[in-house]
């Protein structure tokens, strides 16, 4: 503070300046250090906003390993009907901040948005990089999902079974159960017990988290 004001430091003081000098310059140069006070700023921030303390990325966000096709597709339908759930949106294609919703509106241009990853057909031996189901196979599942979900009609998806619930071999009432709590569910990676083995073993883990959940709902 004495030497931003411009006053005469004394000698023994120096030294200590000279040391806080250089570890400002190594942090003014050090990435890490920058991205660890600005999400510390941005914590602070948010978790003012939503009155409460504690972690902040640990607290809202977590990342997890989707190991087949099974795994994928309820995320998406879990992720894609949370406005219905929440009772803020009546169908999935009126549901804001939502990829179905995109995906509708450019459905009925016949085409796929631009800034998602397209649907690109079910599995074969060229596969192009996309989502591999088809774009008509998952809307369909998302609505009859949707009408689940909203008028608490669970047998409805008996009556209609959806295309990609036969390919993907679960049953309407697992399915179900995935896409309204795939959250509380798992916690970790999730896929078939078999593709789930491999995860473990690549990434020298002991224990299979999830397995017997995966074996009953995801088949």
């Amino acid at each position: 503070q004495q030497y931003c004001c411009g006053d005469e430091i004394p000698d023994y003081l120096m030294s200590s300046l000279l040391e806080t000098v250089e570890v400002y310059r190594s942090r003014l140069m050090d990435i890490s250090w920058f991205m660890r006070i600005l999400n510390q700023s941005i914590a602070t921030k948010a978790n003012k906003e939503d009155n409460c303390t504690g972690h902040f990325w640990e607290g809202r966000f977590k990342s997890q390993a989707l190991l087949d096709e099974a795994a994928l597709a309820a995320c998406m339908a879990y992720v894609d009907l949370n406005p219905v759930r929440a009772n803020v949106a009546k169908t999935p294609e009126s549901s804001e901040n939502t990829s179905v919703k995109q995906r509708v509106i450019s459905a009925r241009k016949a085409t796929q948005p631009t800034l998602l990853l397209p649907f690109i057909g079910n599995p074969r031996q060229t596969m192009p990089k996309g989502l591999p189901f088809e774009l008509k196979d998952y809307l369909e599942l998302i609505e009859l999902t949707g009408r689940c979900i909203r008028e608490d009609k669970t047998g409805y998806i008996d009556k209609h079974q959806p295309a990609l619930l036969t390919r993907l071999n679960i049953k309407p009432e697992n399915w179900l159960t995935l896409s309204k709590d795939f959250r509380k569910l798992f916690h970790g990676a999730v896929g078939h017990s078999d593709v789930l083995t491999d995860y473990c073993e690549h990434k020298g883990l002991k224990r299979r988290a999830n397995v017997n959940r995966c074996t009953k709902l995801l088949a």
